[in-house]
Parts: C-alpha cells; structure tokens; sequence
C-alpha cells in the first residue's frame, strides 16, 4: 500500500494530465486528485493491519474472537468523474483486507484504469490482484453472477444502483451503492453571508459541477435570501470558462455531448416549469462541451433542479421562511448524501447536522468532498455502504467468529 502511495506521487503529473485529457478536469484537480489518492494509501496503510487484527472477546467458559477474513474478488463498477479517486478508494481497501478486484471503469476514462493497473504492479503488488475489466453494462451482469465474485460496489447513478443491487440480490452478493444526490446547503437567519456566498460558490463548481458531493440546492431563509442571490449571482457571473490546462481557468468542459445537453435540458424544463436563470443557462457558441456557471432563482418542487441531480455547473436557489422551513425542504428530497449548514452558532448547527439532517455527511459552515480518515457515503436513494475510514475497511471481510472450548 505504502509503495503505491509512492508510485502515485511519483507519477502525479503525468496522471493528471492523463485525467484532463479524458474527461476535462481542470489540471489543479486532477493534481490534487492524485494527492488525495495517495493520502488514501497511506492511511490504509498505517490503520489497516490494526482495524483488521484479530479482537479479543470475553465469553463464558471459553476462548473466543473475531477474526476479519478475505472474502474473494470484489467487483467495482466506477464512474468517469474521478477517475482515480473512484477506483482506488475501494480497491486499496479490498486490496488491504486480502481480496482480489475487478475494475469496469467507465469508456470516458478507460486509460486511467489501465494507468492504474500498471502502477500497481510496478509497485510489487502481484500480476492479476488488480484486473481492469473492457466489457459492456451486458457483460457486467455475468462478472456479478460469478462464483469467484463476492461483492460488488458500484458509484453511479440511483438508476445503476438499483439495477446492480436487483442482479446482486439474485445471487445473494453483498453491494455497497454511492449514488447520485442533490446536496442541500442550508443558509440560516445567523449565517455568515460571506462566508456563505465563498464556500457556496466553490462548492458548485469544484470538478466543472460533476460530483457527487457537489453543493447543488441552496436553501436560503427570508432573512437572507435577497442578499445571498444577489452576491452569488455576482460572483457566478465573473467564473471564467476555457481550457482546462490553463492555470486562469474556473470551469473546464463537461466530460461529453450528452453530459452538457443533459444539463441543458434540465435548466429549461426548470425554467419552463417557473424557475428563472439569473446568469448563464445557455449553451455558448465554441468548441468544447462548455456550459456556463449558471443560477437558478424561483426554484420549486416539480422541476428538475429542485427534485433531481445538476450534474454541472448549475445551482439552484431555494427561498425558506426560517431555519425550521429550511430543513423541512432540505430533507424533503429523495436522496441523502451530503448537505451543509451555515450559522454563526456552531452548538446550533451540530445539534441539527446529528440529529436531524438525513444525509451521510455534513460540512457546517465549509465544502468538502472525501477525506481518507471520514467514512464517506449516503442514505435513501443516495445509497448504502461506507468507504474509507475505519468503517470503509470493513465493508468487504468476512467478519467470522471463532470460539476455542
């Protein structure tokens, strides 16, 4: 784990410009990208022999304990957005604990899966632990049904999910599902606009608007709203759209034609349905699948970007009466994996992020996406399951008691 830690790092430019080419990430995230990667390694690494030893229980009149036992291949059907991050945050862990793996990387990004593959072996782990999988969604479901596979983890979208876990069900292997979300950031009466309208506006566009944990539904209470439109909208209409390699460029090009075209018509049947654009919303004239920063005012139940995921550069802002109306609208969606809240009363905030925000994370009064030391994932129709932390490393054992007479 260590040395492929190192052989990440060793090879961190020549990654990330892999990563820009295939699916247009801005050269800084792709670079970070493989910082983030490597620091997973490291971690598991260093917790991983101790989450996985042997635990000692007391039982009457006998020795016992439990032990944590490799339970064969695990079979990762990744997305194109990361194309590190996605395979390695389960394979290091399944790697870690003893497992085989199989990558179905996604057709954008399919060289990101063979450059990792490559790595890790030139890193000493054995030919064959780390397979990289060309195949169809078809020929996905006869890798599931195979003996040899014992667990399947997917990131996608919930409609995926939902097909991964019903062919996984029939043959009674464990998934563990990050699905897609629509990740409500909570603006309260205390919040500190500011500092709300940054982090906000970061959170949105941070990997061109296409991730997961993106900030996506902005829930702003009376007190605030007007103020926090109008600055947002202030700051979303500066974002400067060109080539990602560029060190000047904030928002690169979405991965595909039907990424963009997607987003696209999910802003105007927004906008048909009563939502109003405030800067962006159109497809621009130039090479490239660009689509603008883009705000949405006057968004409500029944349009897209109020019920479904943006995946792009498209925020949608949501006017609440108080911090009460707020949360209500932020755990009225169908999904849960991420949110935030702003407010100046940290005591405040933490009582609502534990007890009543139904997601899987919580950033309070910041953005963030994945740390190697945070269980990462979600609820509802954002999925099941946790990845890294100690609670990731688990996921894919055998958790088998042995008791001694």
């Amino acid at each position: 784990m260590s040395a492929i830690g190192g052989a990440l790092r060793d090879a961190k430019e020549e990654f990330a410009q892999l990563m820009t080419r295939e699916v247009g990430k801005l050269i800084g995230d792709s670079r970070d990208e493989v910082d983030l990667v490597a620091a997973i390694c490291d971690y598991t690494a260093q917790h991983g022999p101790a989450v996985l030893a042997d635990e000692t229980r007391e039982v009457k009149g006998a020795t016992a304990f439990v032990t944590h036992a490799p339970i064969g291949v695990v079979y990762g059907i990744q997305p194109w957005n990361f194309p590190a991050y996605q395979a390695v945050r389960y394979s290091i862990a399944s790697l870690m604990a003893g497992n085989g793996v199989l990558l179905k990387h996604a057709e954008n990004c399919t060289g990101s899966g063979l450059f990792l593959r490559d790595l890790y072996e030139r890193a000493g782990l054995p030919k064959g632990l780390f397979g990289v999988l060309i195949i169809t969604h078809e020929q996905s479901d006869r890798i599931i049904e195979n003996d040899l596979v014992r667990g399947v983890t997917l990131t996608g979208s919930d409609r995926a999910g939902r097909a991964v876990a019903a062919k996984a069900g029939e043959v009674v292997k464990k998934t563990v599902l990050e699905l897609g979300s629509n990740d409500a950031y909570l603006v309260l009466d205390d919040a500190d606009l500011d500092l709300a309208v940054k982090t906000c506006v970061a959170g949105r566009l941070y990997n061109n608007g296409q991730t997961c944990v993106n900030a996506k539904r902005f829930i702003v209470t009376d007190k605030n709203y007007d103020a926090f439109v109008e600055a947002y909208v202030e700051q979303f209409g500066t974002i400067r759209m060109g080539d990602p390699n560029e060190a000047n460029t904030q928002l690169g090009p979405l991965v595909s034609r039907g990424q963009r075209d997607q987003l696209d018509k999910q802003v105007q049947e927004s906008v048909a349905k009563g939502a109003r654009v405030l800067v962006g919303g159109k497809v621009p004239d130039r090479t490239g699948w660009f689509y603008p920063a883009t705000v949405l005012a006057d968004v409500a139940p029944g349009q897209p970007a109020h019920d479904d995921e943006l995946f792009g550069p498209a925020a949608a802002i949501i006017r609440a009466s108080d911090d009460e109306d707020a949360m209500r609208i932020a755990n009225g969606s169908r999904y849960g994996l991420g949110g935030g809240i702003f407010s100046r009363n940290v005591d405040y905030a933490r009582e609502l992020a534990t007890k009543y925000f139904d997601t899987g994370m919580v950033f309070i009064n910041s953005f963030g996406i994945a740390t190697p030391d945070l269980p990462f994932g979600g609820v509802k129709d954002s999925g099941y399951g946790r990845e890294h932390g100690l609670e990731g490393l688990k996921e894919f054992v055998n958790v088998k008691s042995v008791t001694i007479g």
